[in-house]
């Protein structure tokens, strides 16, 4: 009953393109991707959308029409094909038709998984689209996980997306956070998973990239999302694949001097490591959407003033929903067999050997610590200063969590799984992220000496996390700030 619910609702949707009077475009798909246009020939009225359909299932063939490459799915095979489709179908029909249609291509390349790795298959999709007839065109891109067994599952799945996709350009493309919400419309995350969006073009142009990756995590499309430094949002293999990669998880709300020396001392080691002399490693910030959901984070403009202090840092943003540290772990693993290391306080450690956390876990700690160090994983820990003010490193700190945490402790230090940072600056350990936020939100100065120069120059010139004004002082009748 519900695959006929859900063929009926995206037979619908194919149908409601096919009637609308202006979208009329071209169909290209290769590799595994062959099940789009055919939703648009099943439910009628194809004519009045479809142009031409094609499957360059050779790679020959795909070389010929669209230029050779090392990767037949990629982000550059399928711009190319969006690119080549949609300038064929305008030049060819723009004299003929061009007053009256809104022309469109839609393209997918992608690799179905095999009997040896069910359930791997990826691939790429997108549309060029015109909103009215004339205009420049705009473009949404996704790249998606496959998570069926079968490859015949893996088809519909991506012909359900497909009609989707479609739809939305025509039909939602004005608000593209109700366009994003109907991809997985008669899907689950069971099969498909979207881990990549990037809207362009005049129809998005106010639309920041940034904020529609935060979208598909909050909606459970994927795990984690990624963008870079300077906003662009990326595939994580397009970073990741191969790569040694260093982790710090934060608020940074805003970054603090000791959260930049913090990375910059567990950089240092890290490059200092057998594994990645000589290699220049991802450096990545995550966010939880954890501490993305605090009560006092105002929506997603506090997502964005976070994402903003971190780009002029010339740091990579992934924006994730896991929660212990084993799954980011896991995460990281799935793209890459090189060392990833972990930049960490003492606060954290404290969290990752508290057993209220695993309590879903059988195994407790003791599991957690085999899952999180199971692969090529090394955490570096920056010191704490107590209540009492006496300074707290990793191998000297006695445990307040009872239990096997020492022992494990004890033995992760012995193997190299976790090195304390020696080299770290005093002066900074009094620095609390909370703190500096309610100062910037009071308008004390005081803070800009507590993070980095250019943080506090992005700070001051976008008024980011709730800054005000520093309080007027009224000497001798004028007031000044």
């Amino acid at each position: 009953m519900n695959d006929v619910v859900q063929a009926t609702a995206t037979a619908q949707k194919a149908l409601e393109v096919n009637l609308n009077s202006m979208a009329y475009g071209s169909f290209a798909e290769i590799g595994a991707g062959q099940e789009v246009a055919r939703w648009f020939f099943r439910v009628g009225g194809a004519a009045g959308t479809v142009a031409k359909t094609i499957s360059a299932y050779d790679m020959a063939v795909s070389d010929a029409l669209y230029g050779s490459g090392e990767r037949y799915v990629s982000r550059r095979r399928l711009e190319a094909m969006l690119e080549r489709e949609f300038d064929e179908v305008t030049s060819s029909l723009g004299s003929k038709r061009g007053d009256t249609s809104a022309f469109f291509a839609f393209a997918n390349t992608v690799s179905a998984s095999s009997h040896r790795n069910p359930g791997q298959g990826h691939g790429w999709t997108g549309i060029r689209f015109q909103r009215q007839p004339h205009d420049e065109p705009s473009e949404i891109i996704l790249h998606v996980h496959l998570m069926d067994d079968i490859g015949v599952d893996e088809q519909e799945a991506l012909g359900i997306l497909g009609v989707n996709l479609i739809h939305g350009a025509v039909h939602t493309h004005a608000d593209p956070r109700k366009l994003i919400g109907s991809l997985m419309d008669g899907l689950s995350r069971d099969r498909v998973e979207i881990d990549l969006i990037k809207f362009s073009g005049p129809a998005f142009a106010h639309v920041d990239n940034r904020l529609m990756s935060l979208q598909l995590v909050e909606r459970g499309m994927t795990g984690a999302a990624m963008f870079t430094a300077s906003g662009e949002v990326k595939q994580p293999s397009e970073i990741l694949h191969k790569k040694s990669v260093l982790v710090v998880r934060g608020t940074f709300r805003p970054p603090t001097r000791l959260t930049i020396d913090l990375l910059e001392r567990a950089r240092d080691l890290f490059l200092a490591e057998p594994r990645v002399h000589g290699e220049e490693p991802v450096v990545l910030a995550e966010m939880t959407l954890r501490n993305l959901s605090a009560p006092d984070v105002v929506g997603h403009a506090d997502f964005l003033d976070r994402a903003e202090v971190l780009g002029v840092l010339g740091i990579d943003v992934l924006i994730s929903s896991f929660q212990p540290y084993y799954e980011l772990a896991d995460y990281i693993s799935g793209y890459t067999d090189r060392l990833i290391g972990l930049a960490v306080g003492m606060p954290t450690v404290d969290q990752i050997a508290d057993e209220k956390f695993y309590e879903n876990l059988p195994g407790g700690v003791l599991e957690s610590v085999g899952k999180l160090f199971k692969r090529s994983v090394k955490m570096y820990v920056y010191p704490t200063r107590d209540e009492s003010g006496k300074i707290v490193s990793v191998d000297a700190a006695p445990s307040s969590h009872p239990g096997p945490w020492n022992y494990l402790r004890d033995f992760l230090l012995e193997t190299g799984s976790i090195e304390p940072i020696r080299g770290y600056d005093e002066s900074l350990l009094s620095l609390h992220t909370p703190a500096v936020l309610s100062l910037i939100r009071a308008g004390d100065p005081s803070w800009e000496d507590m993070v980095p120069l250019k943080v506090a120059e992005i700070i001051k010139s976008k008024r980011l996390f709730g800054l005000q004004p520093a309080p007027s002082v009224d000497v001798g009748g004028v007031l000044h700030e």
